[in-house]
């Protein structure tokens, strides 16, 4: 039986479009949608008001502000005295350098020790690679104390110097077993090949883990950044020389001690509320470096952090 040949030539009619009934949000789906919206909005707003708040602070009017009560949208007045008196104080300045100082070299040692670590644990020839990870991990439970800590730093000469301040806290163990753990994913036959064509275990360690393992170190070197950062109480217990106070131990005195005579010249009732004013202008400049650093190694986070923590 022949089929006629205008049916074959006849276009086909247009398929109607229909949407699946599971691809349509139901009423409670889109009620639980918005109410997580509403909820993370209002997460944002707590988290966010109280930078916000001294951002707004920092560049009122002193006088204003102290006779000011309840939520502070926008600043009373505009004043950058408090943030003069901050870059006039010389310990801030000091601070500033030597938090530099910390910061750079302090991670510049840490990751360097924890990437010669995790890669020396790696080793599938290593026989005491087991034993000294059960150590790593036992110290992550036990430590010496704070007294037999401080006994060590001074006996070692590095009391009231800058490496008291780096060399106790050169490796975290932490750190270590991320980075181990991120050295274990990386295919084994690329270091068979390495040493096919003769390199050598710092070669590879540079130019086979390094590259593969980039977003991790970029993680764990943040991890690291700010912990020196924002670390103080090492400061306190092993620095006497002002001159090698980090920017924290500067702001504790400022914030905690009260101490910002020397950054006032004005006049004698006036001194309380300028001194909330330069505290406002003290958070802000030991915040911004720490908030410039994060959006150049936010791509590396997330996915850093994910390393490791998916096994097939």
């Amino acid at each position: 039986m022949s089929v006629p040949s205008e049916r074959i030539l006849a276009p086909a009619a247009p398929a109607r479009r229909t949407l699946r009934p599971g691809l349509r949000k139901s009423t409670g789906e889109k009620v639980f949608d918005t109410f997580n919206v509403l909820l993370l909005l209002a997460l944002v707003i707590v988290t966010f008001y109280p930078f916000y708040y001294v951002v707004v602070a920092s560049l009122s009017d002193p006088a204003r502000l102290a006779a000011h009560e309840g939520l502070l949208l926008w600043p009373l007045g505009f004043s950058t005295d408090a943030y003069r008196a901050v870059w006039d104080n010389p310990l801030i300045r000091s601070g500033y350098l030597n938090t530099l100082f910390y910061v750079v070299v302090g991670t510049a040692l840490n990751v360097l020790l924890t990437c010669l670590g995790a890669y020396a644990l790696t080793r599938p020839g290593l026989r005491v690679a087991k034993p000294v990870l059960l150590l790593i991990i036992a110290s992550m439970f036990f430590s010496g104390g704070l007294i037999p800590t401080f006994l060590l730093v001074k006996d070692l000469g590095l009391l009231d110097t800058r490496w008291a301040l780096i060399l106790p806290t050169a490796i975290s163990a932490w750190n270590l077993l991320i980075l181990k753990t991120a050295f274990e994913d990386v295919p084994r036959e690329l270091e068979e090949a390495a040493r096919i064509d003769g390199a050598s275990d710092l070669t590879i360690l540079r130019h086979v883990y390094l590259p593969l393992t980039l977003p991790t170190i970029a993680v764990i070197a943040l991890f690291y950044a700010v912990g020196h950062w924002n670390s103080y109480f090492s400061a306190l217990i092993y620095l006497k020389d002002r001159s090698l106070y980090p920017l924290q131990m500067v702001l504790q005195e400022i914030l905690v001690a009260n101490q910002t005579s020397d950054m006032m010249t004005g006049q004698a009732d006036d001194r309380e509320s300028i001194a909330a004013t330069i505290k406002y202008a003290t958070i802000i400049a030991a915040t911004l470096p720490i908030l410039f650093l994060y959006p150049f190694l936010q791509r590396y986070f997330v996915k850093g952090v994910m390393i490791g923590g998916v096994k097939e």
